[in-house]
């Protein structure tokens, strides 16, 4: 058996005010490509599939387009889950339609779907909350997915029936997962397990996020799984949520991170995008490989200490959405600014370094303006400003400069 693994297409996701719709338009289809040219028997999909709860219609249509190539005419089975961008809701509205045509969507934790079989040969053949078994045309050999939606750690509670709230989530999710793996995992189909959360090995190196997907762990998000929370009889782990592709264990099978098709932020600048191509068997452990995209543009930046060097590398780098950092003895003049802005057709922003000659210290430093918070940017410009002169905003400039920032602008 043959299966795709993807995530995180994040359709109608802007850079700024970039649009990446043809991009995303070109990806899908090379993903479409890819699962044709190695005839792939599945598709898995895992989570992220809009960027927003109220996708546009341009996005929705390019989804639901995309599937249905995908599907190969019901012939190839294709399971996508809601992530923590998606409305469970509005994830699972076409199931009807898309049963026809060999696809499901699952959008919350305790999903249980309908059997079905579609004229191309896919099968249905049972299901529980939170499971699915299929057979599939080109194989005799079933598939078994335990499917887990994000959901944050109230709503998960809720979905799983969970009443005890001392012990923790992932002890909750392991029971839930390992009572689904002992009823349905056995040694005569492939076993593989799908969600949308923040796994990690436990006691290891926590994984980088990217920049706008904070909130699933950080903002009273779920709290990391750990890999040692899978069930044994799992022969693969298709997890949705980071950007980039990445191996979380090997132990007690591969769990990998298949990475966003494109690179949505510049804390994925330079990363190569991949869908993972599986090759499973039962009883054996599964043979994957990254395949790596190559449609949409990539993300680049780089930092200057002259304008004429940043204006060279813009002129080399046409094709990419870029960002530099400027350093400077002082400010950006206009003029500068003016010249590097209009050097590309995809500049995001240019972020200034300034060399402060005048510190409070006497000696010389480099503001940087990259990451700060609003009030330390105020600070750093008072500062450097003439009335300034080197010196901190009073308390009261700087109380009154909070009172401003704190009203909310109604549109």
């Amino acid at each position: 058996m043959k299966i795709l693994h993807t995530a995180d297409w994040h359709l109608g996701k802007k850079l700024d005010n970039i649009s990446r719709l043809d991009e995303q338009k070109a990806v899908l289809a090379e993903i479409c490509t890819l699962a044709d040219t190695h005839q792939v028997d599945a598709v898995l999909i895992a989570g992220d599939l809009f960027d927003n709860f109220n996708p546009s219609a341009e996005a929705t249509e390019l989804l639901y387009s995309t599937l249905h190539r995908l599907s190969n005419n019901g012939t190839r089975a294709v399971v996508a889950i809601a992530g923590n961008h998606d409305s469970p809701e509005r994830i699972e509205v076409p199931d009807a339609l898309a049963r026809a045509c060999g696809i499901i969507f699952v959008g919350y934790p305790n999903t249980q779907a309908k059997p079905f079989t579609t004229q191309g040969g896919i099968q249905v053949t049972h299901t529980d909350e939170g499971f699915i078994a299929l057979a599939l045309p080109q194989t005799s050999v079933p598939l078994r997915l335990i499917l887990t939606p994000y959901a944050n750690e109230i709503r998960l509670k809720s979905y799983l029936g969970i009443t005890d709230t001392e012990a923790s989530l992932r002890e909750h999710l392991q029971q839930h997962w390992q009572k689904l793996a002992d009823k349905y995992f056995d040694d005569k189909g492939i076993n593989i397990l799908m969600t949308h959360l923040f796994m990690m090995q436990k006691d290891g190196i926590q994984p980088e996020e990217p920049d706008d997907e904070k909130p699933i762990l950080h903002i009273g998000g779920a709290s990391a799984i750990y890999s040692e929370n899978i069930p044994t009889q799992t022969q693969y782990v298709a997890l949705g949520h980071l950007h980039r592709y990445q191996t979380v264990d090997t132990k007690p099978c591969p769990m990998i991170y298949a990475s966003s098709p494109l690179a949505y932020s510049f804390s994925e600048a330079n990363q190569t995008k991949y869908v993972v191509l599986l090759e499973a068997q039962p009883q054996q452990p599964i043979a994957y490989t990254a395949l790596p995209l190559s449609a949409g543009k990539r993300l680049l930046r780089a930092k200057f200490e002259a304008v004429d060097d940043a204006l060279a590398w813009l002129e080399a780098h046409q094709d990419a959405i870029v960002q530099i950092t400027m350093v400077t003895n002082n400010y950006l003049e206009s003029a500068d600014k003016k010249r590097l802005m209009e050097a590309h057709p995809a500049m995001m922003s240019i972020i200034p370094e300034v060399k402060n000659q005048s510190t409070q210290q006497g000696t010389q430093g480099i503001v940087s303006l990259d990451g700060k918070s609003l009030e330390e940017l105020f600070i750093e410009y008072f500062r450097n400003s003439k009335e300034g002169k080197g010196q901190n905003p009073s308390e009261s400039l700087l109380n009154l400069f909070k009172e401003v920032t704190s009203i909310e602008i109604s549109e």
